[in-house]
């Protein structure tokens, strides 16, 4: 038995070395297969001797039955959560406020400590003499839930903290150690998460929203064994006990020592503002190469004395602020519905909003695509709405907050007339369109079009300049524009004689135009960028795609029976032949040749590249021979992100593609 014991504890603190090792100094001496083997000698030892079995042992992360529920938890000192901060001014606005309430000598002498803001599950450890005894949640700040024998089961979490005499002789100090507690976050990676998510899937299971619900939901099951299942991690940021820590930055330090995994090679002391907006830019733009979903920094006056002197408001010390990253979604109120008519025709409704800041952008309007969407939605005015914008994708209504309604909403009517032109309108599919070609709007919408940088790229002729040159009758259509001269635009408000040379240079400039431009310019319904490219690439000339037949369009790739009746549609209309003819008599359309080396394969962008345009690059792909496509797939070769990356990203990672940064892009090209 004697010598029982002597292993055991040989065992547990040999274990506990390297769990200290692995979790908290990020580095291993043995193999997670001796680990394992020195687990289950232990196991083995404690199954023949159960009298020696204690409640720090690594044996014990996953025991006890399930229970039926969880035991309330008093804190002996109240956990707080952070106000949130969403811009550089209400950082400086929270230094003012708080400067107030300090000697000018604190005021002018304040640093601070920035730390990632996990997006987990808060919890508080109390340890007696070294070993856990209460694992709790942080509740209301007051009370909160015993939840000890789940939080055993993550590894992360020391049931023994180091030695007395180690901590002593690192810190250089005798400590209290009777009774310690710590704070921080339960977490999920996004790995794990990923994990989970797959095997729900094949399941046939409904998946997880997000990382941080997953992990507070599996903190609080009543069978811990569920809870191990999960894998959870944790990071810890919080000292309570007073070991003699004079800063913030000094808990961390501590903690490490005492056994717990922090995020301390993220963190930084940072001696004034400059430094804290310096460290918030670089985490926002790493922020996805971090093993657990972030979404902010954590700044706090780092002298706890200057913190504790400053106290707490409602729920938040004042001493620490979240500075939140930019939001993807958020809340505001639809004020009004405006109807416009596109240049196919199309009515579209758009949403005049409460104005919203997502991701630092402010908004004002969203589209609601079409009738049959504020159908689905159950859209009403003056409804509070959840607006989404991800990287590149339009800001757009993801929810309407029904249980937020007073009874002063009102149903959105669709107009019953062309909100341009007061003529008729027809509804197909899901679209109501204006049947009057010369429908004020649909003319100039399609010569704004028609003159844009992907068509034929007349710069400095702009909506303005286009709309006086309708009002005036210079010009009916877009073909009209190659025949204007100096002299018919000279006397126009818009117009002295510098202007009015340089848009004839810009007309000038553009007779000639590549194939895939030309019919892209055309506003054929359905037909953008991206499917203009690939009937160049078919088709080589305008008399080829004219004489294309359905069956012959709708078999190309990315090409459905829709796009194909649009564009015989639009060939068959003699309104259309005319204009072509016209057009033809002034312009040069070649098709242009492609190299071969990006050729087969399929690029996707998203986000925002800092030293090439979007369309720039998209541009330069196809000249290389390759093709660019607005959504991810198993066919998909490489996703090219910069700043932002939106879903699209997330998309590519799921499904294992690859992905280049803008550095790796132009290596490539």
């Amino acid at each position: 038995m004697e010598e029982a014991k002597k292993r055991i504890d040989k065992l547990k603190q040999a274990i506990n070395h390297y769990r200290y090792l692995y979790h908290v100094k990020d580095t291993s001496e043995i193999s997670d297969e001796a680990l394992d083997s020195l687990k289950k000698e232990l196991f083995d030892l404690e199954e023949k001797y159960p009298e020696l079995i204690t409640s720090d042992s690594p044996t014990q992360r996953i025991g006890g039955e399930p229970l039926s529920k969880f035991e309330k938890f008093k804190h002996k000192k109240r956990m707080t959560s952070f106000n949130d901060a969403f811009s550089k001014e209400d950082i400086e606005n929270w230094v003012t406020r708080n400067s107030k309430l300090l000697t000018k000598e604190e005021g002018d002498n304040l640093n601070f400590y920035t730390e990632p803001k996990l997006d987990g599950l808060a919890i508080e450890l109390i340890y007696k003499n070294g070993v856990l005894e209460i694992g709790s949640t942080r509740g209301d700040g007051t009370i909160g839930e015993n939840v000890t024998q789940n939080l055993k089961t993550i590894e992360s979490i020391p049931l023994k903290i180091r030695s007395k005499e180690e901590v002593e002789k690192e810190l250089g100090r005798e400590i209290d150690y009777k009774e310690i507690i710590v704070r921080g976050e339960a977490v999920l990676t996004k790995e794990e998460f990923k994990r989970i998510n797959k095997e729900r899937e094949k399941l046939g299971e409904e998946i997880y929203a997000n990382p941080r619900n997953l992990a507070a939901g599996s903190i609080r099951q009543l069978d811990p064994k569920i809870t191990s299942e999960r894998k959870l991690d944790a990071n810890f940021y919080s000292l309570v006990s007073d070991l003699g820590q004079k800063n913030h930055s000094d808990e961390h330090k501590i903690l490490e020592i005492l056994g717990f995994k922090t995020n301390n090679r993220y963190n930084k002391i940072c001696n004034n503002l400059e430094e804290v907006f310096e460290a918030y830019q670089k985490m926002y733009q790493r922020r996805e190469t971090y093993p657990y979903e972030i979404d902010g920094l954590v700044v706090l006056i780092n002298s706890n004395r200057i913190f504790d002197k400053l106290g707490i408001v409602g729920k938040a010390p004042r001493g620490g602020i979240a500075f939140k990253f930019p939001q993807k979604e958020a809340t505001t109120i639809i004020e009004d519905v405006e109807f416009q008519t596109g240049r196919t025709g199309a009515i579209t409704p758009v949403g005049i909003l409460k104005p919203v800041v997502i991701e630092g952008v402010t908004i004002t309007r969203t589209t609601l695509h079409n009738e049959d969407e504020i159908k689905r939605l159950g859209l009403k005015l003056k409804d509070t709405v959840v607006i989404a914008r991800a990287g590149d994708v339009i800001p757009k209504v993801v929810k309407v907050l029904k249980e937020m309604r007073t009874g002063e909403e009102e149903e959105i009517v669709f107009p019953t007339s062309c909100p341009s032109c007061g003529g008729i309108i027809s509804k197909k599919d899901a679209l109501w369109f204006c049947k009057n070609k010369n429908c004020f709007n649909r003319r100039y919408k399609t010569i704004v079009h028609f003159v844009s940088k992907q068509a034929f790229n007349m710069p400095g002729i702009g909506p303005n300049i286009i709309k006086e040159l309708l009002e005036y009758k210079l010009i009916l259509d877009a073909a009209d524009l190659f025949t204007l001269k100096k002299g018919d635009i000279m006397e126009l408000p818009l117009f002295k004689e510098k202007a009015s040379d340089n848009l004839i240079n810009a007309i000038n400039q553009s007779k000639k135009i590549s194939f895939s431009r030309f019919i892209y310019s055309l506003s054929i319904v359905n037909v953008g960028v991206e499917t203009a490219n690939v009937l160049a690439d078919k088709f080589h000339s305008l008399e080829n795609l004219k004489k294309a037949s359905f069956e012959e369009l709708k078999n190309i790739n990315d090409i459905g029976d829709i796009v194909a009746d649009s564009i015989l549609s639009y060939f068959k209309d003699e309104n259309n032949l005319i204009f072509l003819d016209k057009l033809l008599s002034h312009v040069e359309v070649f098709y242009e040749e492609k190299e071969e080396k990006l050729k087969g394969l399929n690029f996707v962008l998203t986000g925002t590249l800092l030293n090439i345009t979007r369309d720039e690059a998209k541009e330069r792909i196809r000249k290389l021979g390759g093709n660019v496509s607005s959504s991810v797939s198993i066919n998909t070769s490489y996703v090219v992100i910069g700043e932002n990356p939106g879903s699209k990203y997330d998309k590519a990672k799921k499904l294992g593609i690859k992905i280049i940064n803008e550095k790796e892009f132009n290596e490539l090209i």
